[in-house]
């Protein structure tokens, strides 16, 4: 059970990335139904750690002995990617060899590099320092196009806001949908974006005239209708031939993709919070039938609803 957080802050360390780890993992939010965790943020040593940019710095109360039996310890991005004493490349390796989850957010991933951790595994960082981390690391195979990996209680995640990603996929495996949904919905971010870091590399942002975030607001709401590319591209007045391309540049997939995903994580909502049947569930989710349904389950996730559900959801559901 994730129950106690360290994030690592590095010199240089970038604010908003450590930002990211303490706002989903920092805040206390029983007070909406959401969980709770013992968060901790530290240092190399106690003392001041400079940030990104040197407009502040940061006071740090703990050092790397913070990192010792907790059960996630994150590394945001910092100053310099290949610069990393050995004694935080040590407190990186004793927390995974004795099972704890490791998580870099950007370029934090270079420190995953330094200690090991990467070779032999996925992982990902920003766009812009994959090929550097591949050169790098050579034993490490760095997919570029994702944003978070999670390889063996080793989880990379791409620049800057897919650390939100990542952090929110963490909480979802480890504590379930319901818990993931009810920070993100605090965040105001999605619970779970679907697609990869190459809608971010040298494309176009949509205009708000173009963009589809009504539609696809309306097809979560609707995800027990035929959701099919010639009905959507006519709820949006465009051809099917444009509807297919502005949904790939906007969400990195494709609408089927993207409708099957957002399916399974409201199964995973129902199955946590309701004693609905399998079957009920599936109809309710757009999958038609329980086969369906175990289908898909099983793809996206590896495991079944009835096991999803004996693992997440409260006594007495």
């Amino acid at each position: 059970m994730l129950r106690s957080v360290v994030a690592l802050a590095l010199p240089n360390v970038a604010p908003f990335e450590l930002g990211v780890a303490c706002e989903v993992f920092g805040i206390d939010r029983r007070d909406t139904g959401g969980p709770t965790f013992d968060f901790t943020l530290c240092g190399i040593e106690p003392g001041v750690v400079p940030t990104k940019g040197g407009a502040y710095s940061i006071v740090v109360e703990h050092g790397l002995e913070a990192t010792r039996g907790a059960d996630l310890v994150i590394l945001p991005a910092y100053g310099e990617p290949e610069g990393v004493p050995e004694a935080v490349l040590d407190a990186l390796r004793d927390a995974h060899a004795r099972g704890a989850w490791v998580l870099s957010i950007c370029s934090g991933a270079f420190a995953l590099g330094q200690a090991g951790l990467l070779d032999g595994r996925r992982c990902t960082t920003h766009w812009m320092h994959s090929e550097r981390l591949a050169g790098s690391f050579p034993q490490a195979r760095v997919d570029p196009a994702v944003l978070y990996v999670d390889d063996d209680r080793v989880i990379t995640s791409a620049g800057t806001a897919a650390g939100i990603d990542a952090c929110l996929h963490l909480v979802r495996r480890e504590l379930g949908a319901s818990a993931a949904s009810m920070i993100a919905r605090r965040m105001v971010v999605p619970p779970h974006r679907d697609g990869g870091q190459a809608q971010f590399v040298d494309t176009p942002l949509p205009c708000d005239a173009d963009t589809l975030a009504p539609l696809l607001a309306w097809m979560v709401e609707h995800l027990d209708q035929d959701l099919s590319v010639p009905d959507l591209a006519a709820r949006a007045f465009v051809s099917e031939r444009t509807f297919a391309r502005r949904f790939r540049a906007e969400t990195g997939t494709t609408p089927a993709a993207w409708v099957t995903r957002q399916r399974v994580v409201r199964a995973q909502e129902m199955l946590e919070r309701s004693d609905a049947g399998i079957e009920e569930i599936a109809r309710l989710c757009g999958f038609g039938t329980a086969a369906v349904l175990r289908h898909h389950f099983a793809r996206t996730l590896g495991t079944s609803p009835q096991a999803y559900r004996r693992t997440f959801a409260p006594v007495g559901v």
